[in-house]
């Protein structure tokens, strides 16, 4: 049995090719040389699937696999997701509401995230919009701040999170009289 991973998108299109028991190394795109591979035990009970190894950004996209010999194929479209955790500070006072500035912001991103504020219990805070810049690598950096007062918990959390890749990053800090006590 024949059967070859693809990524038409490129050229040459082959990235993994799995003939007579072995893979053939000689028709790989250089870019991901030494990067895939397929279980011979799962082949065994007809798992074709791709492991691709040390993951980048650039490896999104459509990847078909092909039975020449069936004249078959499947595509699957891979979505890579970074993150990273994000760090909260204090801002400034707001002296109209006693309350206190936090401000979340969290860098490398993608695809693009959103950002919520939640209080000691869980509950969603009213914050300011997020802002959001992409850099020149494509990545995202997020910033978002709430103004916050003084309550019986003191313990607020930002979370930054991806619908798509269901990834979500948070981190909590406590806010007590005069001090700020990162969690």
């Amino acid at each position: 049995m024949t059967f070859v991973w693809e990524r038409p998108d490129l050229k040459p299109r082959t990235i993994h090719t799995w003939h007579k028991q072995h893979q053939d190394l000689h028709v790989e795109h250089p870019f991901y040389r030494r990067r895939t591979s397929v279980s011979i035990n799962k082949l065994k009970d007809g798992d074709v699937s791709l492991s691709l190894s040390r993951v980048k950004l650039s490896d999104r996209g459509t990847y078909r696999c092909y039975f020449p010999e069936l004249e078959k194929d499947w595509t699957v479209q891979l979505v890579v997701g970074i993150s990273s955790f994000p760090i909260i500070h204090l801002s400034g006072m707001d002296r109209s509401s006693s309350g206190v500035v936090l401000q979340c912001k969290s860098a490398g991103w993608y695809p693009e995230p959103g950002v919520l504020w939640l209080d000691g219990e869980g509950k969603l805070l009213s914050a300011g919009p997020t802002e959001t810049v992409r850099g020149p690598d494509d990545l995202y950096t997020v910033s978002s701040r709430v103004t916050v007062e003084k309550r019986h918990s003191n313990s607020f959390t930002c979370r930054v999170h991806q619908k798509d890749t269901k990834l979500n990053r948070e981190t909590h800090i406590s806010v007590a009289g005069r001090h700020t006590f990162m969690i």
